[in-house]
Formats: structure tokens, C-alpha cells, sequence
């Protein structure tokens, strides 16, 4: 009959890399978004914003408190234009 505490070792293994992957996943996606938390459950007003965001600072997670915007910003339009129709 096997020791008990023999399978310790391998489910502790097993543990220690989830927990080591968990961590490295979640360091990259804090330095992916600016050292921010990640955004979720957003819904088109988010969107919206974000992509205001990226359009005043060119950073998608970042945002300015300047109240004029910056000279080019009424130029980069965020409609999308539609193709004709022929």
C-alpha cells in the first residue's frame, strides 16, 4: 500500500504552475492596459468612450482633463462611412 503523502508532491506541482501561469496572465494584462484594471461587461457607451479616449490621448486607457482638445482632434472623425450603393 502506497504512502498517503505520496501524491502531495505531484498535486502541489500541479497547483504551483496554475498559480504561476494565473499570475503571469495577470501581470501581462495589467501592463497590456497601462497598469490599469481590464475593463469588462462594457457596453457601446463604454466603447464610445474608449474610443474618445484613444482619439484625445492616442491610448485607449488613457484620459486628459485638458478642456480644449488637442489641434487635429475635430479631423479624426470617429463615424464610419458606408460604401455607396450603385
Amino acid at each position: 500500500m502506497g504512502v498517503p503523502f505520496e501524491a502531495l508532491l505531484p498535486f502541489g506541482i500541479i497547483i504551483g504552475m496554475f498559480g504561476i501561469t494565473g499570475g503571469a496572465m495577470s501581470g501581462l494584462r495589467y501592463l497590456r492596459y497601462d497598469k490599469h484594471r481590464g475593463r469588462y461587461g462594457l457596453d457601446t457607451w463604454d466603447l464610445v468612450m474608449i474610443e474618445r479616449d484613444r482619439r484625445l490621448t492616442g491610448n485607449m486607457y488613457g484620459q486628459t482633463d485638458a478642456p480644449i482638445a488637442p489641434k487635429g482632434f475635430e479631423l479624426n472623425s470617429a463615424w464610419r462611412l458606408e460604401k455607396r450603393m450603385t
